[in-house]
């Protein structure tokens, strides 16, 4: 017998122990990361027992009508041990759907785990949304290096990283933010749009993550000419915000990072994810945008999104 409970702060070390053990755990769903914008969300996270032991978790918060998992995460779903079974899963959607409909939920909105950030095979929740008449309404595409047998920098990207290799740029991490948050908040403003975190959240969450959230940055004689936030997934690394300044464009000191990172500081790792290139809701694919990802060899994964209706 499974029962569900929902979370309250004081399952807060239990709920972290099981995440870091999960066969599909990130730092993610860590409540210290999950917390910098509770504010936000209204959470409504679920944990699952059985036997007075956690199997699963599902990190959510409810909207209106609907429950989301979760608004404020990049994905979402079911985290899951690795002792969890088929039909224990598809038990655990069951109960799920009759808890939230008792709760005056009418949907339920579900982020897939790509599973490149998995730590073990971990797809039973696909086959419960298939059984459960879940339908697909989003799909955005991102773009991953294999690090494993990766495909080679374009002739394009190999002459940047030569020049700026030439040029003496060095690539280096960097545990002040300050900097490259005024660079990177100038480069999103001209799309309209602000880091989707605040300095003093990045700050925060790097202090919470030391390990998990990194900056390597390229400079020209200590000019700053571009950066990247990595995310630290374990088997995968991925680029949660890359900017270059006018001189660091014409330069290719992005490139530079990526190339260092791939085949340097991460090659012992399986992907280099390079996030996705699609807008409105997956209907729109910026092509010159994945184009750049695919010259560094980056090639397709894809972000689901399923909705169950009750």
């Amino acid at each position: 017998m499974i029962e569900i409970k929902k979370y309250d702060s004081a399952d807060k070390q239990d709920w972290n122990e099981f995440i870091r053990t999960a066969k599909n755990g990130t730092f993610l769903f860590d409540r210290d990361y999950m917390n910098y914008h509770s504010d936000r969300f209204n959470d409504n996270s679920l944990i699952f027992y059985k036997k007075n032991k956690i199997i699963a978790v599902l990190p959510c918060n409810r909207k209106g009508d609907e429950v989301h998992t979760h608004g404020g995460l990049t994905f979402g779903g079911l985290i899951m041990h690795y002792d969890i079974k088929a039909t224990e899963v598809l038990n655990i959607f069951s109960q799920t759907i009759d808890y939230l409909k008792n709760e005056g939920a009418s949907a339920l909105i579900y982020k897939v785990i790509p599973a490149i950030f998995h730590k073990y095979p971990a797809q039973e929740d696909l086959y419960a949304l298939f059984r459960h008449n879940a339908v697909l309404f989003r799909r955005d595409i991102s773009s991953a290096v294999d690090l494993k047998s990766p495909i080679r920098f374009s002739e394009t990207k190999r002459q940047s990283v030569t020049k700026c290799r030439n040029k003496g740029f060095i690539v280096a991490p960097n545990d002040d933010f300050s900097e490259y948050w005024q660079l990177l908040t100038e480069v999103l403003s001209k799309f309209g749009t602000p880091p989707v975190h605040s300095l003093e959240e990045i700050k925060h969450l790097k202090s919470q993550f030391p390990e998990k959230i990194k900056l390597y940055e390229c400079r020209d004689q200590g000019t700053l000419m571009a950066g990247i936030i990595i995310y630290d997934y374990g088997r995968s690394i991925h680029t949660q915000y890359m900017a270059n300044s006018n001189a660091g464009r014409n330069a290719g000191a992005l490139d530079y990072i990526n190339y260092i990172l791939i085949t340097e500081v991460y090659r012992d790792r399986e992907y280099y994810n390079f996030g996705i290139s699609t807008e409105s809701m997956g209907q729109f694919l910026n092509e010159g945008l994945i184009q750049q990802k695919e010259m560094m060899g980056g090639r397709g994964i894809v972000y689901d999104f399923y909705k169950i209706t009750f």
